[in-house]
């Protein structure tokens, strides 16, 4: 693990984030950006990464960990058996639908 000085060595670094980064990381995810896109991009990217640093620089020693702001428990409702809608009329409605097979064909979706 990094100590503290070299995270905030390594974070400064990557602050200084420039049209050529954000060209390798376009082409890392498989994305075609214009100039004008890689312009915008490295700026608001650079806004991100300076906020975050100003985010790792408060002191939260005294603050404890949490998953969310707010203690609401868990808010699931209760897992209850009801009536589902007929068979038989869902695939009649339904295109390409087959009673014999109990089952109809939808588009593909990969």
């Amino acid at each position: 693990m990094l100590s503290d000085d070299h995270a905030s060595i390594l974070f400064r670094m990557v602050l200084r984030l420039d049209e050529a980064d954000v060209r390798k990381i376009a082409a890392l995810a498989r994305l075609e950006l214009s100039d004008a896109e890689v312009e915008l991009f490295t700026r608001q990217l650079g806004g991100i990464l300076e906020y975050a640093e100003e985010l790792r620089a408060l002191d939260t020693s005294g603050v404890p960990p949490t998953s969310h702001p707010l203690d609401a428990g868990a808010v699931w409702r209760a897992d209850e058996p009801a009536p589902s809608l007929d068979r038989d009329t869902v695939i009649d409605q339904a295109p390409a639908g087959s009673k014999r097979a109990g089952l109809f064909k939808v588009p593909k979706v990969l």
